[in-house]
């Protein structure tokens, strides 16, 4: 049934528990899983064309923090005997870059964690699972 699922990972706790589920899906059902980190390539406009150093610095940074999250995932994919294949997404919106990926990638699903923010904090903050859930022509696992 799912046989490609794309995750998307922050290497958060709830990106974490995500992790473990789109794994122990893809096993069940003799799939595979894409592991994508997105970073946003402009985190403020201009600083590449002011500071070029600076830009390449946060790009090293946002590729350095996905290697690490890409490792652990790669550890436990082995460990549950799942295919992974990984990818750093460049999108200045997170949600945006995953629902595009997940269609470029033809996934059968979209495994997301969510921080299960409310109140002031979600309308402040924002939710990328949510997002997705919008954006997405897939289906979409939420997990809590």
């Amino acid at each position: 049934m799912f046989k490609h699922i794309l995750l998307a990972t922050d290497g958060s706790a709830s990106a974490e528990h995500a992790a473990r589920k789109a794994l122990e899906l893809a096993r069940i059902h003799g799939g595979h899983v894409a592991a994508a980190y997105v970073v946003d390539p402009y985190p403020y406009l201009g600083i590449g064309e002011v500071n070029p150093i600076a830009l390449q610095s946060y790009m090293a940074a946002a590729q350095h923090a996905s290697t690490r999250v890409f490792v652990q995932l790669a550890d436990q994919a082995a460990a549950a005997g799942v295919q992974l294949q990984v990818q750093l997404v460049e999108n200045m919106q997170a949600a945006r870059g995953i629902a595009q990926l997940a269609d470029d990638v033809a996934a059968d699903l979209i495994v997301i964690g969510s921080h299960g923010r409310s109140g002031v904090e979600k309308l402040v903050l924002g939710s990328v699972a949510a997002k997705v859930v919008a954006l997405s022509t897939r289906p979409v696992l939420v997990i809590r």
